[in-house]
C-alpha cells in the first residue's frame, strides 16, 4: 500500500483528480476504455469537480457506483445526484456513461442481480474495474461494507444488498469486486479518521476496510487523518 500525506482535504482532492486522469488516459490508450467505481463524500465530490477540468478521454470513460443508499431519485442522500452534478453537468460525460445502482426499484434483490449483469457487460466476466475509489469511515467501514453486516461475508456475488445503516438500506459492491480491480484509490481526510487510518495502514483485518487488497492500493490522506501515523 502506497501512502501519500498531503496538507489538507483540498490537496487530497487535487492529487486524486490528477491521478485518475492519468489512469484514464493510460487505460483508454491500452484497452480502449476506463471503468471507474466511485464512492460518495465531500472530498470525492471536490475530486470529481476538479477531474471535470482535467485532460480525460471522456468518450472512453464508464463510471459505476461503489455503493448507494436506498432513496428516491434526486434525493440529496443519493450519491448518484452528486455524480451527475459533477460529471454530466461539469464534464463532457454523457448520462449513459454513468451506471446508476437501481435502488429505487421495489424488488431490490432483483435490482442487485441486474447491476451485477451491468458490471459484466462493461467490465468483463468476472468484472475487472480499472479503478475503485474508496473512503474510510470512522467506524472502519468502506463502501457499504459496515461492521457486523452479513454482506461482509459475501464471496459469491459482485453486488449485494445490505442491512440498514445510518437509517438507510444500501446496495454495495462486494469484496470480490473491489479486490479484483486493477487499482484501489483511498481518500482519507479528517481527524475523526485518524485511528482507523492507522488500522488501515497496518492491514487490520478486524475492520471492514482492512479486508480490501493492499497491493495496487494508493492512499491520499490529509495531515489531520494521518496525525497518529
Amino acid at each position: 500500500m502506497e501512502i501519500s500525506v498531503l496538507p489538507d482535504a483540498d490537496a487530497v482532492a487535487r492529487e486524486a483528480a490528477v491521478f485518475i486522469a492519468g489512469e484514464a488516459r493510460s487505460a483508454v490508450a491500452d484497452r480502449g476504455r476506463f471503468t471507474m467505481a466511485v464512492s460518495g463524500g465531500r472530498t470525492p465530490w471536490q475530486m470529481l469537480r476538479l477531474l471535470a477540468h482535467e485532460k480525460v478521454p471522456w468518450k472512453g470513460v464508464h463510471v459505476v457506483q461503489v455503493d448507494e443508499r436506498v432513496a428516491p431519485e434526486g434525493h440529496p442522500d443519493r450519491n448518484l445526484t452528486h455524480l451527475r452534478e459533477r460529471l454530466v453537468e461539469e464534464a463532457p460525460l454523457r448520462p449513459e456513461q454513468i451506471y446508476a445502482m437501481p435502488v429505487d426499484e421495489r424488488d431490490l434483490e432483483s435490482a442487485v442481480g441486474r447491476y451485477a449483469l451491468t458490471l459484466r457487460e462493461i467490465a468483463g466476466s468476472p468484472p475487472v474495474l480499472d479503478l475503485v475509489h474508496l473512503g474510510l469511515g470512522a467506524d472502519g467501514h468502506t463502501a457499504s461494507l459496515v461492521p457486523g453486516d452479513p454482506v461482509l461475508d459475501v464471496t459469491d456475488a459482485d453486488v449485494a444488498l445490505t442491512g440498514v445503516y445510518q437509517g438507510r438500506q444500501r446496495i454495495t459492491l462486494t469484496y470480490p469486486t473491489l479486490n479484483r480491480s486493477r487499482t484501489v484509490l483511498w481518500l482519507v481526510t479528517g481527524s475523526d479518521k485518524a485511528g482507523m487510518f492507522v488500522r488501515l495502514r497496518d492491514g487490520d483485518l478486524s475492520i471492514p476496510a482492512g479486508r480490501v487488497r493492499r497491493d495496487h492500493a494508493l492512499v491520499f490522506a490529509d495531515r489531520a487523518a494521518a496525525e497518529r501515523s
